[in-house]
């Protein structure tokens, strides 16, 4: 049984939200790098991308994370840019759901192998389950929810939503 947590009106308010935060934080860089990981953080991060575009002119990069999610360490981490793209520049790092921190932590662990101006993350969903020391530095909601339920972002053509199933 699925229950609606966030409907699509709300999610663009929260991405309207995390986009100025992330400008505030940013407001003197010429270019931001947005790292989506590959699903839902990548569809995030073009949301983001948008928003920020339309309320500073510095330069917003996209750039695919790409990772098993179940076995990150043994498939490595890959991105859509090279190194010497992002070196010396603010990243930010988006996912959908933070729930374990799995995939935030090796996208972390990948971009701090080069020097950076500043790395943060965003998710839309926090879950509080995390098994790593890894945290969301701009977050849409907070839910304390059981192991046994499971977070769905559904991003649908001016129909996105968050489900609690």
């Amino acid at each position: 049984m699925q229950h609606r947590i966030l409907s699509h009106k709300e999610i663009q308010y929260k991405i309207e939200r995390i986009a100025y935060q992330i400008y505030e934080a940013n407001v003197e860089e010429e270019s931001l790098i947005l790292a989506g990981i590959e699903g839902g953080g990548l569809k995030f991060a073009r949301k983001l991308q948008r928003v920020l575009q339309k309320i500073t002119d510095a330069d917003i990069v996209l750039c695919k994370v790409e990772m098993n999610k179940k076995d990150p360490l043994s498939s490595g981490v890959k991105t859509s840019l090279d190194r010497s793209e992002y070196a010396n520049r603010s990243v930010v790092i988006v996912d959908d759901v933070l729930n374990s921190g799995t995939t935030l932590i090796y996208g972390v662990h990948h971009f701090l192998q080069t020097p950076l101006k500043q790395l943060k993350t965003a998710v839309l969903v926090n879950r509080n389950h995390k098994k790593y020391p890894v945290k969301a530095d701009y977050k849409g909601i907070s839910l304390s929810t059981s192991l046994q339920e499971h977070v769905k972002v559904d991003f649908q053509a001016k129909n996105d939503a968050v489900y609690l199933e």
